[in-house]
C-alpha cells in the first residue's frame, strides 16, 4: 500500500514511515517542518519508495496531492508539547482543529481510510477527580478546566478532533480510527518542546541539575514508540477499529521523582534533582493533573495487542541515543 503520514518528520511520523518501508510499503511524508526535521528522517530519504513532500496541513489544495497519491492516511500532525502551547496558543488551536478538519474532508471525499491521532490530554483532571485511581477508559467523562486557563487549549483542541472524526464516520461513512496517545518516548524525541524523559536525560548526561516540575509526585504511563507505531499499523488493518476512539498507552505508572532518579542512576549521572513551580516555568494560572493511567483493554480486545517495552528499556534506548548523539566522535572531535 501507499501510506501518506503528515507530520511524518516528526517524531512518531519517522518511526513509522521506517517501519511501514521495512514492510514492503510505499510512504510519502507530508511536513512543514516546524517541529519536525529532515535528521528524523536522513537514514531513509533515498529509498526509491519514499517520498517528501514539504507543506502545510492548513494548505488544502497541497495536501489534496498527497491525499489522492496516498491508500491509507496517518494524521500525525499538530501542535503538541506543553511549552508551545503556553507560547503559541493560536497555532496550537488553528493547526489542530484546522488542519485535522481538511484531513478528514479530503479523506472522505477520495475515500481513504484514515487514523487520526489524538491525546490522552482529553482526559484532563479526569483522574484526580476520582475517589479511586481505576485507569482511564475510551468511555469515560472528560474533566478539562477552563477556557481562561491555556494549558487546556490543546486537550480542548484534540477532543474535537475527536468529535469531527467519529460525526464523519456516523454521517458519512468515512473509515477513520481515532487513537489516544500516553506518553509516547523513544530514540529521535526531543525535549525542547517540554517533553519529559528527553529532557532528563539530556540533563543527566550532562551532570547539570534534573529539574521537576511541581513536587514530583505526579504519575505519567509511557510508552516505547515502537508499540506506538505496531498499534497505529494494526488498527488501520482493523475494520473493527473504524469508528472507534482507542487509548494507546502502557498501564504502568512512575512517578517524576521515581523517573528522575532512574535516569540518574542509569546515566551514572552527578545530577541534583531540583524541583521548580509550575507558575516559574509557564507563568501563573498553571494547572496539571497529579494521575494519567491508561485502561488499555479496547486495544488488546481489538488487535490483540498490548505495549510491552518497559520503562526501564525505553529509557536504555533514550539514554543510548542521546549518548550516541553527544560522544567526540558524533560531534567531529
Amino acid at each position: 500500500m501507499r501510506y501518506l503520514i503528515t507530520g511524518g518528520a516528526g517524531f512518531i511520523g519517522s518511526h513509522l514511515a521506517e517501519y511501514l518501508l521495512q514492510k514492503g510499503h510505499e510512504v510519502e511524508v507530508y511536513d512543514n517542518f516546524s517541529t519536525g526535521t529532515m535528521d528524523n528522517i536522513d537514514q531513509i530519504v533515498g529509498n526509491p519508495h519514499f517520498a517528501v513532500k514539504i507543506g502545510n496541513v492548513l494548505d488544502y489544495h497541497t495536501l489534496e496531492g498527497c491525499v489522492v497519491r496516498a491508500d491509507r492516511v496517518v494524521h500525525l500532525a499538530a501542535a503538541v508539547g506543553v511549552k508551545l502551547i503556553m507560547e503559541e496558543p493560536v497555532e496550537t488551536l488553528v493547526t489542530n482543529v484546522q488542519g485535522t478538519e481538511n484531513v478528514l474532508k479530503l479523506c472522505n471525499y477520495h475515500h481513504k481510510r484514515v487514523l487520526i491521532a489524538s491525546t490522552s490530554e482529553v482526559y484532563g483532571k479526569t483522574m484526580d477527580c476520582r475517589d479511586g485511581d481505576e485507569p482511564l477508559a475510551e468511555g469515560d467523562d472528560l474533566t478539562i478546566g477552563p477556557t481562561s486557563r491555556r494549558r487546556w487549549a490543546y486537550a480542548c483542541s484534540k477532543a474535537l478532533d475527536e468529535f469531527l472524526a467519529l460525526a464523519y464516520h456516523e454521517s458519512k461513512g468515512l473509515e477513520v480510527v481515532v487513537t489516544r496517545f500516553f506518553n509516547t518516548v523513544g530514540p529521535r524525541q526531543t525535549g525542547r518542546y517540554g517533553m519529559v524523559v528527553p529532557r532528563f536525560v539530556e540533563r543527566a548526561l550532562a551532570n547539570r541539575p534534573i529539574e521537576i516540575h511541581g513536587d514530583g509526585t505526579q504519575t505519567r504511563c509511557f510508552t516505547h514508540v515502537a508499540d506506538a507505531v505496531e498499534a497505529i499499523v494494526r488498527l488501520l488493518d482493523s475494520d473493527h477499529a473504524c469508528g472507534r476512539v482507542i487509548n494507546v498507552g502502557n498501564g504502568k505508572p512512575v512517578s517524576m521523582n521515581d523517573l528522575a532518579e532512574r535516569i540518574r542512576v542509569k546515566t551514572g549521572s552527578d545530577s541534583e534533582l531540583h524541583h521548580i513551580p509550575y507558575e516559574d516555568v509557564y507563568g501563573p494560572g498553571y494547572e496539571d493533573m497529579m494521575s494519567r493511567t491508561p485502561d488499555p483493554s479496547l486495544l488488546a480486545e481489538l488487535i490483540d495487542y498490548a505495549p510491552s517495552t518497559s520503562l526501564d528499556e525505553i529509557l536504555d534506548d533514550v539514554i543510548a541515543e542521546r549518548r550516541a548523539l553527544t560522544s567526540p566522535a558524533a560531534s567531529g572531535m
